[in-house]
């Protein structure tokens, strides 16, 4: 997950005890999170169903099963840890004689039913942004004025350019410039943008820069954009181009980490993002969209990662059964899946870890012995 710039609400909360906004922030954040794993298990589900393929089970939650309900073939449960979830299909991990087994469903099928989660949290942040254009002001790229003290103006930038390209980065919505300019890691941008009917260049234009979260700097812009009137193409336009964009920042968040800008501390965990999911519901609606819009791509983007106990793990060995025309056995794979699930459990608590370091809660709990 992306680390959240600011948990200065449940800071202020740990110091002066659980408070009612502290206790609806984190059913808040339950609650959403359980919805974007329904989301997520729900697409697995319904594919393997329109794929003839047999499910045994459809779990919200982890640990033991508090409610259990069984209809036709599948046995629906809730369980007791509100994180997580999963859909056991016949045949997923181990071999199968039944027809319907998963191992035995066409490979394209197969695929399909892999990446259907991933792809429903990410259709899912589409639809949420959706609502929240409806719900707010929707921004062209033209650049209708500048703050007070702005630096780009005085480095290229003018009123009424219409930025076209950020590092030859295509811009396509006001998102585009926000997004660009907090992951760029540098003091300044080239900009192309649409002045007039010319195309201009604008090498080494600056921004003024903030604490990114991480204990860096990141830019961010000092001018203001102009309005765009509200249709039905430029709400689907600036949601479908919204949503890529994020999908976009995912993925070279990642890549910033595999270059060493972000390390494993700087990662947030359910604590953490729950902690952010609260300040944001503390702020109301449109802060709370804005940063489930985050959470469901992020989910949907790392799920599709390459590793194994991951939607994108799995799909992986299906690319490469393709390649060899041969699977492996279910068993070898369930094994490999175990082992990388041990290893992202581990990873899990160690986040948690750093999250409670961050949140200041060794200290309080440590109080109440003295």
């Amino acid at each position: 997950m992306l680390k959240p710039e600011s948990l200065s609400a449940v800071s202020r909360a740990n110091r002066g005890g659980i408070t009612i906004s502290t206790f609806i922030s984190i059913v808040v954040a339950i609650v959403v999170f359980s919805i974007l794993i329904l989301v997520h298990e729900a697409g697995h589900f319904t594919a393997a169903k329109l794929s003839g393929v047999k499910v045994n089970e459809f779990s919200l939650g982890m640990g033991p099963a508090i409610l259990k309900h069984k209809k036709g073939e599948t046995q629906y449960s809730l369980r007791i840890f509100p994180i997580g979830g999963f859909v056991s299909m016949e045949g997923e991990d181990a071999a199968s004689d039944d027809k319907r087994s998963f191992f035995r469903a066409k490979l394209w099928k197969r695929m399909v039913i892999i990446c259907s989660g991933a792809i429903m949290n990410i259709v899912l942040g589409f639809l949420l942004a959706v609502v929240f254009i409806l719900l707010s002001s929707v921004h062209t790229t033209v650049v209708s004025g500048f703050y007070n003290g702005s630096v780009s103006n005085k480095t290229g930038l003018r009123a009424g350019d219409r930025i076209v390209a950020i590092n030859g980065s295509s811009v396509h919505i006001s998102t585009d410039i926000l997004y660009d300019l907090v992951v760029i890691n540098d003091k300044t941008v080239n900009l192309v943008v649409e002045r007039g009917n010319k195309i201009v260049k604008l090498p080494d234009v600056q921004f003024p820069l903030v604490d990114d979260g991480n204990g860096g700097k990141a830019m961010t812009s000092d001018f203001s954009l102009q309005p765009e009137n509200k249709t039905v193409f430029t709400v689907i336009r600036q949601s479908y181009y919204w949503t890529v964009a994020t999908v976009k920042v995912v993925w070279v968040t990642l890549y910033e980490m595999v270059k060493g800008r972000y390390t494993v501390k700087d990662l947030s965990g359910p604590v953490g993002v729950s902690a952010a999911m609260g300040e944001a519901a503390s702020a109301g609606l449109l802060p709370l969209l804005f940063m489930t819009i985050l959470i469901t791509v992020n989910l949907g983007v790392v799920n599709l990662l390459p590793l194994p106990a991951l939607d994108g793990g799995r799909l992986l060995f299906l690319i490469i059964e393709a390649i060899r025309r041969k699977p492996l056995k279910p068993e070898v794979e369930g094994n490999i899946h175990f082992a990388g699930f041990v290893a992202l459990m581990l990873l899990v608590v160690l986040i948690t870890f750093n999250d409670l370091a961050k949140l200041n809660v060794f200290s309080m709990l440590g109080g109440l012995f003295h």
